[in-house]
């Protein structure tokens, strides 16, 4: 029987489709990997047929824009959104507009062309993630902005046009409309209970205990209750905290280890899949804290939305969350 579960944060409802279940294992097959060879302005020796870089970790001894480098941050050749101009906000008639402002950035993650963010050292993931703290510290600055967006395309299927690894982060002059839903969900939450929504979720989830597949001692990893997509997995520091730009970096060592270890078990279990996973963070002009919980957001590729999804709002899920956290969880 299908079951409909609603979502504790966006109050979205989420079908579980149990007349058409679907195990772990009968999603292996239905992607291929295809390496498309070739040129890569991406890896050593192309430096100079890139943007020049924004920052870069990197030996002392070696100059911007040169081999050495072990991350490198640099602006997106296309950008969706550009960093020069005012916003002119206006009107014509009902209609509101404004100027494409913000910024569009490339975090190339690793010299290191074949590799996948499950395949890294917990070292070279923690800078990558230091290095997203770096870049948000600074783009908070600009007053234009209201909102970071931080993601990673992994795979074509996912959006990613360049296999070498790499994220993405885009600077938006509005909060995006699904960050505003699951915070002004999150915040009704508070103001009925008077407690983080996220909180409470994790107190249920580490209670409960079929949903969840790794921890460590600052994060926890678990399918949430209502999950979109088949194997969908989040990622939260087990203690409140609404912005991700204040991780410590003993927390990031810790959320190398989370973050590595749960990719590194959906490239196993699934056969690598594509997946798009995303961080949420609080607004950048957003001063009371108490009930937004900064996460990742990991989504593997595995179905596709159609027709009843986007008409309906509704998302089928044919992969029970118990299911697939045991199996993730099983996974060496």
């Amino acid at each position: 029987m299908p079951e409909l579960r609603k979502d504790p944060v966006s109050n979205r409802w989420v079908i579980i489709s149990t007349d058409r279940s679907k195990r772990p294992t009968d999603f292996i097959d239905t992607f291929k990997h295809e390496k498309k060879g070739g040129f890569c302005p991406f890896c050593y020796g192309s430096e100079d047929k890139t943007p020049g870089e924004i920052i870069a970790i990197r030996p002392a001894h070696t100059g911007p824009n040169t081999p050495g480098w072990q991350v490198r941050v640099v602006p997106n050749k296309f950008p969706v959104l550009r960093v020069e101009g005012d916003l002119n906000r206006r009107g014509d008639g009902m209609y509101d507009m404004m100027e494409g402002v913000g910024a569009h950035e490339i975090i190339i993650e690793t010299p290191e062309h074949h590799k996948s963010m499950a395949d890294f050292s917990f070292e070279q993931v923690q800078k990558v993630i230091w290095t997203y703290k770096m870049r948000s510290q600074d783009l908070k600055n600009d007053s234009r902005f209201e909102y970071l967006l931080i993601f990673r395309n992994y795979g074509e299927a996912a959006g990613a046009t360049l296999e070498h690894p790499h994220s993405q982060l885009i600077a938006t002059p509005i909060i995006p409309k699904r960050v505003l839903e699951e915070y002004t969900g999150a915040e009704q939450h508070y103001k009925y209970k008077e407690r983080c929504v996220f909180c409470d979720m994790i107190k249920q989830e580490m209670k409960d205990g079929t949903r969840v597949i790794l921890e460590n001692k600052s994060f926890i990893a678990f399918a949430p209750f209502a999950p979109r997509f088949p194997f969908e997995t989040w990622i939260l520091p087990k203690i409140h905290n609404s912005d991700f730009m204040t991780i410590s970096e003993e927390q990031s060592y810790d959320m190398a280890k989370i973050l590595k270890d749960t990719l590194l078990k959906i490239k196993i279990a699934l056969n690598d899949p594509p997946y798009n996973y995303i961080i949420h963070t609080a607004p950048l002009r957003e001063k009371d804290g108490h009930f937004s919980h900064w996460h990742i957001e990991i989504i593997p590729k595995l179905t596709k939305v159609a027709g009843f999804e986007w008409g309906s709002g509704f998302y089928i899920n044919p992969t029970p969350p118990e299911e697939a956290a045991k199996y993730l969880k099983e996974v060496e």
